[in-house]
């Protein structure tokens, strides 16, 4: 078979969430299935570490896809000329972005569909690129891969899709998220936070994200536990809403809150195995990496009890309101103040995190392109 990928969002450097889970996925099936040609397009350069085996190969399709009218050139005119030239079986789309003027089966990955739950979290322009086409996108799809059962169901209520032709396929943690000693999370601390202990949070910084309920609640939790725990920030500042700066510029401890930026996995890591909590309390996910991945840090966490996060976090973390800055805060203080239950809350997510891998997520994507072929 040959299967044409969307490969654009595989940036060195600036891997994020939908980038990894393509990088993961693609890195393990094609090295699996050497019997089968993989034509991966990419939007601009690409550098050879995303070349993952000999039977890749790596197609540059302009333009360079960076806003609504060259997303349309690309998806519309590029991709189509791609698929004809190299006689392509089938298309696979990490991202779930397909090309409506080709006649070639294609499989859409769909993280989630939070462009419908908050449109005001987007960007004009880009709101209604995608509530234009990600309706046609899904009527195109010979079949729906998705990371979580929540988008699942968010997909087939919103858009009436078949259930029986989406498949569930998760996401998994990089190796580089494992545990420490102490010796090392010492030096994490002297380099972020001037060698104290601190709450971490990360991710775009973004509306969705809810980082202003969360900085609230940081300042509730100092005021009400005297103490030394910062609050570390890590994630691109790409948005900074005027309800982000009021919960900053009145927050009494905000002298305490670092901003760190992006950070690569291999940094990432040891940020994460020290921290005394991961605090991802998002208004919307499809999934939520960081909590997985704090799991696999030996790391307690406290996340929203909304969307998909219970299905990643089970009964190994401690949910909070994230419209709550109360309940944020409260969760904070037990954390603090009860060492046995973050003792707790790592045993059980030694269990929980069992239930994902990269390794089953590629399983479970291949198993999904075998279906759509078949379709």
């Amino acid at each position: 078979m040959i299967i044409a990928v969307n490969t654009r969002l595989l940036l060195p450097g600036k891997i994020e969430g939908i980038g990894r889970f393509a990088k993961e996925t693609l890195r393990i099936i094609t090295r699996e299935h050497p019997e089968h040609q993989f034509i991966f397009i990419f939007d601009r350069k690409y550098p050879e570490e995303f070349i993952f085996s000999d039977n890749i190969t790596p197609v540059v399709s302009f333009p360079p896809a960076r806003h609504p009218l060259l997303w349309y050139l690309f998806f519309e005119w590029g991709i189509p000329r791609v698929l004809e030239k190299y006689k392509a079986d089938l298309f696979l789309s990490p991202d779930g972005w397909l090309s409506l003027r080709s006649p070639v089966k294609s499989l859409p990955v769909i993280h989630d569909l939070n462009f419908f739950a908050f449109p005001e979290f987007i960007p004009y322009p880009v709101r209604k690129y995608y509530h234009y086409f990600f309706p046609r996108f899904i009527g195109k799809a010979g079949r729906i891969a998705t990371v979580s059962s929540y988008t699942k169901s968010d997909i087939v209520q919103r858009f009436n899709y078949p259930g029986n032709q989406v498949d569930v396929v998760y996401n998994g943690a990089s190796s580089a998220f494992l545990p420490i000693d102490e010796q090392e999370k010492q030096r994490v601390r002297d380099t972020y936070t001037s060698g104290c202990p601190y709450f971490l949070f990360v991710g775009l910084i973004h509306p969705r994200k809810n980082l202003a309920n969360l900085i609230r609640a940081y300042d509730r939790f100092r005021q009400h536990e005297p103490s030394n725990i910062k609050l570390l920030v890590v994630g691109e500042r790409k948005w900074w809403t005027d309800d982000m700066d009021q919960a900053y510029n009145s927050c009494e401890f905000k002298d305490d809150i670092i901003f760190a930026g992006r950070k690569n996995d291999d940094e990432l890591g040891p940020i994460t195995a020290s921290a005394l909590g991961m605090v991802y309390v998002s208004h919307f996910e499809g999934f939520g990496i960081p909590v997985l991945e704090s799991m696999h840090c030996d790391v307690p966490v406290i996340c929203s009890s909304t969307t998909s996060l219970p299905e990643v976090g089970g009964d190994a973390v401690i949910y909070a309101d994230p419209s709550g800055v109360d309940s944020i805060a409260s969760a904070m203080i037990r954390l603090y103040k009860e060492p046995g239950l973050s003792h707790s809350l790592i045993a059980k997510a030694r269990l929980q995190r069992e239930k994902f891998s990269w390794e089953k997520t590629a399983g479970l994507l291949w198993e999904s392109v075998e279906k759509c072929l078949k379709s």
